[in-house]
C-alpha cells in the first residue's frame, strides 16, 4: 500500500501510535477478508461488504496523514 511512501510509513509507524493503530487494522481487516473470500464465493455478502467498507475509510484516512507528513 502506497510504495512511494515506504519510507515515511516506517518512520510513523514507529512514532505515531494512531498512524501504527490505523495502520495495523487496515492490515487486520484485509487478512480478514481475504480469508473470507477464499471460502465464499461472492463478496456480496453483508459482512464482506462492510469490511470493505472500513479498510477502504481507513485506506483513505492513512493516505491522508501520509500526506499532511510528506515535506512541501
Amino acid at each position: 500500500m502506497f510504495p512511494e511512501y515506504r519510507d515515511l510509513i516506517s518512520q510513523l509507524k514507529s512514532s505515531d501510535d494512531h498512524f501504527h493503530e490505523k495502520f495495523a487494522l487496515h492490515n487486520e481487516l484485509d487478512g480478514t477478508i481475504r480469508k473470507l473470500e477464499k471460502h465464499h464465493a461472492s463478496d456480496f455478502s453483508p459482512e464482506l461488504r462492510d469490511l470493505k467498507k472500513q479498510k477502504l475509510k481507513l485506506k483513505e484516512e492513512i493516505y491522508d496523514i501520509l500526506k499532511q507528513h510528506q515535506p512541501h
